[in-house]
């Protein structure tokens, strides 16, 4: 199952998920209101309050990481677009007659880089892009020293920095690509929510109440929200989508000539 297809079933899943800890939670042995002490009443509060604050704890800072991860990858996208286009017109400082075959391998190399990220959440075309464009990046580093062997010294010095930037972005990109909520914290905070989706269940049963509009309410906005985490983890797989980032690089690949 790819990730697509993992975030397409995950709202539901998570949704129906809380209302069958719900479910748990009012089938469970407890006392009734009414058979508890006022110590007890104050203990179960405590407990039950240190539990939810714990839970809205969790959510704020997974969704605080996730939502920069998010922000961090627009960012990268921009700055390589930028490192590229940079390299680019720094071609006019070689001789005219190696530039239109690299002007060429950078066209080439833009779509590459574009098409990495264009066609996830396929992993493997996404590789194969990837390897394309490193392929590419050798050719235009390989090309690139060669001709500047025949233009001034300065172009040395402007050319090659460029180019460093443009490739050094690619590996930066790669490891922000890969960088999630560790999967030890997304299972702590999906068992916290059980627990709490328990607790709450629990308290209904002891009131001698059911599943209202309010309890399925509560379970769907902590289902979005953990989804919204999800999806900015992962933002190419499900709704979040980063198409406006890449917009960037498409901009810039329709400016060469």
């Amino acid at each position: 199952m790819d990730y697509s297809t993992v975030m397409f079933v995950l709202l539901p899943a998570l949704f129906l998920g809380i209302l069958l800890s719900f479910e748990i939670g009012r089938r469970l042995p407890g006392r009734r209101v009414e058979d508890e002490t006022d110590r007890e009443r104050v203990v179960r509060n405590t407990l039950e309050s240190a539990i939810y604050a714990l839970l809205g704890l969790m959510i704020a800072f997974t969704f605080s990481g996730a939502a920069a991860r998010f922000e961090e990858r627009r960012m990268l996208t921009v700055q390589e677009a930028n490192a590229i286009g940079t390299a680019y017109l720094r071609l006019d400082l070689l001789p005219a007659a190696s530039q239109p075959a690299l002007r060429a391998k950078f066209r080439d190399y833009t779509a590459a880089r574009l098409a990495v990220y264009e066609v996830l959440p396929d992993v493997q075309a996404s590789a194969a892009q990837a390897a394309r464009a490193f392929a590419l990046q050798t050719e235009i580093w390989n090309d690139s020293n060669a001709a500047l062997k025949e233009a001034p010294s300065h172009s040395t010095m402007l050319l090659l920095p460029a180019l460093n930037d443009m490739i050094d972005i690619t590996s930066t990109r790669d490891t922000m690509l890969n960088a999630h909520t560790p999967t030890i914290v997304m299972v702590s905070l999906l068992l916290l929510t059980a627990v709490c989706a328990m607790l709450a269940g629990n308290g209904l049963a002891r009131r001698r109440g059911g599943v209202t509009l309010h309890t399925l309410g509560f379970a769907f906005v902590l289902a979005a929200t953990l989804y919204i985490i999800f999806d900015l983890d992962y933002p190419r797989a499900g709704l979040i989508q980063l198409d406006f980032a890449d917009q960037a690089l498409k901009d810039l690949l329709n400016s060469m000539k």
